[in-house]
């Protein structure tokens, strides 16, 4: 049997899986959640709970969103993947943090001094976070496809053409998309994506 393990983005839950029940029938759609919020933490724990469900599937597909797809690409779970579809992935996690920085008025001096700085947005910016994706850069070998929305605000779109062209990766772009899929329309867009691209 195939099954298609979902993984959330920061503030969603595992429970989103439902939505993607439907669009694969024939295969076992399992939500998995995390409590780690680094790479470091988050990465390790994902391949593990996939690690363990690959022994009991003959196929696995991915699908991530948004740091949900930063995860999944720090878990060392590339053997095990038959394909991957990343929605609004964070593909380029140290220019996101470097923007982020650049929005808070913050320095990288300051940022080295003080280790870590709440900003306005809600956000905090971690000295240790910066210098791990420095260290880490992304390896990723699974086919892949990508959804985009042209109003992404925290990817641009330079970004994740990079990304797309650097790992091989199909690109669909919605134009008037979000970073977070959530309206009808780009629900209906969404699921015609993972109708065409779903292998």
């Amino acid at each position: 049997m195939n099954a298609v393990l979902y993984i959330h983005g920061k503030g969603g839950s595992a429970a989103e899986a439902d939505h993607y029940k439907p669009l694969f029938p024939e295969s076992e759609v399992i939500g998995l959640d995390y409590r780690g919020e680094t790479p470091w933490d988050a990465g390790p724990e994902l391949g593990k709970a996939i690690r363990a469900l690959g022994t009991r599937y003959d196929r696995l597909t991915l699908i991530a969103n948004s740091i949900g797809a930063y995860f999944a690409m720090h878990a060392g779970i590339d053997e095990l993947l038959h394909r991957a579809l990343f929605i609004s992935p964070i593909v380029d996690m140290e220019k996101l943090i470097r923007d982020m920085m650049a929005w808070a008025g913050v320095t990288e001096a300051a940022l080295r001094e003080k280790k870590r700085i709440e900003t306005a947005f809600g956000e905090t910016l971690s000295w240790d976070y910066l210098c791990y994706v420095r260290e880490h850069p992304v390896r990723w070998r699974v086919p892949t496809e990508i959804l985009y929305g042209s109003r992404d605000a925290l990817t641009s779109a330079d970004t994740v053409r990079s990304f797309a062209e650097t790992h091989h990766a199909g690109l669909t772009v919605m134009d008037g998309g979000e970073h977070w899929f959530h309206t009808g329309e780009q629900m209906a867009f969404l699921d015609r994506w993972i109708a065409e691209k779903r292998g």
